[in-house]
């Protein structure tokens, strides 16, 4: 089982920014998907963005683009989500998951959207108006 810590969630003010780390002790494969969702309360948890570590594609859910960054230190062992102009919808607890990639045609792999295999704890982030 990979093991996941997310820190750097923290109450910032709507127009804020933060960014969120996702250490893991290892990836199943070579290329492995990691994600980042978010829970908001009363709501179902969802993704936000993702990212194949096998070369660096990325993912945003459309809430999000142009705010937020995914982006990965392989030699780190450690996934980021650099958030801007934070919106108080952005409030939520913020996972981090990892997943096989889907085999998608010659040179094209995706991230999922659900069903990750394994999971952080979560780290809170509180946007106010």
């Amino acid at each position: 089982q990979v093991q996941l810590v997310e820190s750097g969630g923290d109450s910032v003010q709507a127009g804020g920014s933060l960014r969120l780390s996702c250490v893991y002790s290892r990836l199943a494969y070579t290329g492995d998907c990691v994600a980042w969702f978010r829970q908001a309360p009363g709501k179902e948890r969802t993704r936000v963005a993702s990212i194949y570590t096998g070369d660096g594609y990325t993912y945003y859910v459309n809430s999000v683009k142009g705010r937020f960054t995914i982006s990965q230190d392989t030699a780190k062992n450690t996934v980021y989500l650099e958030m801007n102009s934070l919106k108080p919808e952005d409030t939520g607890m913020y996972y981090c998951a990892t997943d096989r990639a889907i085999y998608s045609g010659p040179s094209r792999w995706i991230c999922p959207a659900s069903g990750y295999r394994d999971w952080g704890q979560g780290t809170q982030v509180n946007v106010s108006s």
